[in-house]
């Protein structure tokens, strides 16, 4: 399974380019999965539903299951946040891992950028970022600079970069 991350600033548009980018990626043929960091506490299920007291009453895991999809909710309790790795092992191998976020983790990424919002560049200081997705021009950059609002073009790089095989190129009709 390959593992690209996509970082970048608050508000830079990484979760609009993953949403773009995922389907042009599995109209392609490319299983995808994805894996969002949050830097906060987070919930994906509400009070008063069954699963939820389960955890509630300090289950450690609770698994949740119907015909049209399962989801695990584990509850760290005290314990130390896994790692990338720790978590990637827990994920059913596809062609491809997006992770967003973890920007300080040492795996390959696509950067993010608008230099509008004044923020400082990640690919100066990450030798990790392999390519940088912008809508404006950045000099001196010594890795591939791709154009945010081309997602065909983006699909193209990460097939490419990501070796996932000619049956993911791009078709020409």
């Amino acid at each position: 399974m390959r593992v690209l991350g996509l970082s970048g600033w608050s508000g830079s548009g990484k979760t609009t380019l993953i949403v773009r980018l995922v389907p042009e990626l599995v109209r392609r043929g490319v299983r995808v999965s994805s894996f969002k960091h949050a830097h906060h506490g987070f919930d994906i299920d509400v009070p008063g539903k069954d699963s939820y007291e389960h955890r509630a009453a300090g289950a450690t895991e609770v698994m949740v299951s119907s015909v049209r999809r399962w989801a695990l909710v584990h509850e760290n309790r005290g314990e130390a946040e896994p790692t990338l790795v720790e978590l990637i092992r827990r994920m059913t191998p596809v062609d491809l891992l997006i992770v967003e976020g973890f920007k300080t983790e040492r795996h390959e990424k696509l950067e993010v950028h608008r230099p509008a919002l004044g923020k400082s560049l990640l690919a100066a200081t990450d030798p990790f970022v392999v390519a940088v997705a912008t809508d404006a021009p950045i000099a001196g950059l010594d890795r591939p600079l791709l154009d945010l609002n081309d997602v065909p073009a983006i699909a193209d790089f990460v097939v490419r970069h990501c070796g996932l095989g000619a049956t993911a190129e791009r078709s020409s009709v």
